[in-house]
């Protein structure tokens, strides 16, 4: 089942060619896109979203040969935080940097992994290459990133 996504978030979930979820993610930027994905993951990995709250801030920099790979590397380390430091995490600034290479500077928010108080939606496992795709559309940027589940 497919999670729900307010358009104001900056992200939709698509139908795709398989099993997974995948979504697509716009913005007036860049650094919007990336956001919006991190916004799409947590859509998909609780029931509750916005009951994520910002108890916990973390820095992160990460660094890819292209922004597509960036983006990549991106949702993989936050499914590697929720699973590995149990942290459910959002964007509260983040910078992003075509480059080459790309680079990404942020500071996430959000809690704990609290299963009173976060109901979990799907195991996203890992962000797939599968179909992954960053570009300019029009006068700002869209991405597409499947989730496997």
């Amino acid at each position: 089942m497919k999670p729900e996504a307010p358009a104001a978030r900056g992200f939709e979930f698509i139908e795709g060619p398989t099993g997974d979820l995948t979504f697509v993610a716009r913005a007036p930027d860049l650094a919007g896109v990336f956001a919006a994905s991190a916004d799409a993951l947590l859509a998909a990995t609780v029931e509750e979203p916005h009951g994520v709250r910002a108890t916990i801030s973390r820095p992160l920099v990460l660094e890819e040969p292209d922004v597509e790979l960036l983006l990549l590397h991106f949702l993989n380390e936050l499914v590697w935080l929720r699973d590995a430091v149990l942290l459910l995490l959002r964007v509260r600034r983040i910078e992003v940097h075509p480059g080459p290479p790309a680079r990404l500077e942020a500071v996430l928010e959000g809690d704990p992994v609290d299963p009173q108080k976060h109901v979990l939606r799907s195991d996203v496992k890992a962000a797939t290459a599968h179909g992954l795709r960053v570009a300019p559309v029009g006068s700002g940027w869209a991405a597409q990133a499947t989730l496997d589940v």
